[in-house]
């Protein structure tokens, strides 16, 4: 038996994802600290960092026959409940990509309706444009026959193999002043996600992660660089990066996603 602790702000009833049912107020140690895995080759890890008062990050994994599904959502800090976007748009999208690359739809095709479904379910909490939850979201799709990856906003995906340079799989949504000019929201329009894919020749890793880790890492270098010294396994990745964003002053909510990936041989 689980029990009750009272919401830290008014005493009151806290609902299961965290926030309180009588005064709204999201509890601070609720999701502070969350691993994941989806079999033996993915795994994610996502932490309320050192600064923040609650993780507003989100992250889901699924398997769907060869393909293995991730999903990463940051909310949006300045809009209301952006914890609660975030979930929902995480498991949202990670639902919707399984089901729909299990009736073998395209990684592409999958990966826009994924996002525009994610984009729907998070408008549908907005109780008018003044009060619309809002997030980031990243998705990626890997399996034998390649990676390929879907966002809308900051939040971004990697390729980093295990020999040879890495490279970034999205480009940051954002205008002057680092200002997003994409995101999911009630007030954020319709949803256009951008896709790409990549079909690597060598095994290694897609990450997925909020900008609480890619502001410490920026590059796929560095990314790389701070990898090295073990023997690749996606728990002990995404651990490993998360940890790194920690010990640099946690200064934000901190969510990375691995997936290790080991391509067909060739002219299969």
């Amino acid at each position: 038996m689980v029990e009750n602790m009272g919401c830290v702000r008014c005493g009151g009833t806290v609902a299961p994802d965290g926030v309180c049912w009588h005064c709204g107020a999201a509890q601070p140690a609720f999701r502070a600290h969350v691993e994941i895995t989806s079999g033996r080759d993915a795994a994610g890890v996502s932490d309320r960092g050192l600064k923040r008062e609650i993780n507003a990050d989100a992250l889901a994994l699924a398997g769907a026959g060869v393909w293995t599904v991730g999903v990463v959502c940051d909310g949006v800090s300045m809009s209301p409940r952006p914890e609660r976007a975030a979930r929902v748009a995480t498991e949202t999208a990670a639902s919707v990509l399984a089901a729909r690359l299990r009736e073998d739809a395209l990684p592409e095709v999958a990966l826009h309706e994924a996002a525009v479904r994610a984009g729907r379910a998070v408008t549908a909490l907005a109780s008018s444009e003044e009060d619309a939850p809002a997030c980031t979201f990243v998705a990626g799709v890997a399996g034998p026959e390649g990676v390929w990856s879907a966002w809308v906003g900051d939040s971004r995906a990697y390729w980093l193999p295990d020999e040879g340079p890495g490279m970034a799989m999205t480009e940051d949504d954002i205008g002057r002043n680092d200002a997003l000019t994409a995101w999911l929201g009630a007030d954020a329009g319709p949803v256009t996600p951008q896709v790409r894919g990549y079909r690597p020749l060598v095994a290694g890793r897609l990450l997925l992660c909020t900008d609480g880790l890619w502001r410490c890492l920026p590059d796929a270098a560095g990314l790389r660089s701070a990898l090295a010294g073990h023997a690749p396994d996606a728990c002990t990745d995404a651990r490993t990066l998360v940890g790194h964003a920690l010990r640099a002053g946690g200064a934000d909510n901190v969510t990375a996603a691995v997936i290790r990936v080991v391509p067909s041989p060739p002219g299969r």
